[in-house]
């Protein structure tokens, strides 16, 4: 069966995007494991935020994977993404038993809170940044039930950026 993985960028004090939603402060002078995981996954699932804003990034960011965006706003496929809408935990579960390579959950956080109730998240890779950015969007939104997880490894890299990797633990 195939994994959905929480790939994500967050600042020290735990937020993925300031108060307006900038992500200005995120680290862009190294691949940090990027291109290695995006040769993982087949397959993106993100929230309509999170969607709109990666298309502002010019060139769109993900090529040649199925996307998925959760809208509560019923839209027709864009060319790039399908839009989806109703429970998340059930349907991430039917997408984890079709085939082909692994999922990447993108964002934002009303959707990994969503997944993480419906406990569908299956590896947390988290690279933290080393700034405190006081407010914005919170990478774990509040109301979603304790998850133990298992630290599968822990790396530092020159910029001062630790990306941390966990599994579900058993």
């Amino acid at each position: 069966m195939r994994k959905l993985i929480l790939f994500i960028a967050t600042s020290l004090d735990g937020y993925i995007a300031g108060p307006n939603e900038q992500i200005d402060w995120l680290f862009a002078d190294q691949d940090y494991g990027y291109r290695d995981f995006y040769a993982r996954i087949d397959t993106v699932l993100m929230g309509r935020k999170t969607y709109d804003l990666s298309l502002s990034f010019g060139e769109y960011p993900y090529p040649g994977a199925a996307a998925y965006v959760f809208s509560r706003t019923p839209r027709p496929p864009d060319g790039h993404a399908q839009f989806v809408a109703g429970d998340v935990g059930a349907f991430v579960e039917r997408l984890k038993r079709q085939p082909g390579r692994d999922i990447w959950l993108v964002g934002g956080g009303e959707i990994v809170r969503e997944c993480l109730v419906a406990d569908t998240i299956d590896e947390f890779v988290i690279s933290v940044h080393p700034i405190l950015l006081g407010a914005g969007l919170a990478l774990f939104p509040p109301g979603f039930p304790r998850r133990p997880l298992r630290l599968c490894s822990a790396q530092h890299f020159d910029s001062g950026l630790v990306q941390t990797a966990y599994a579900r633990a058993p």
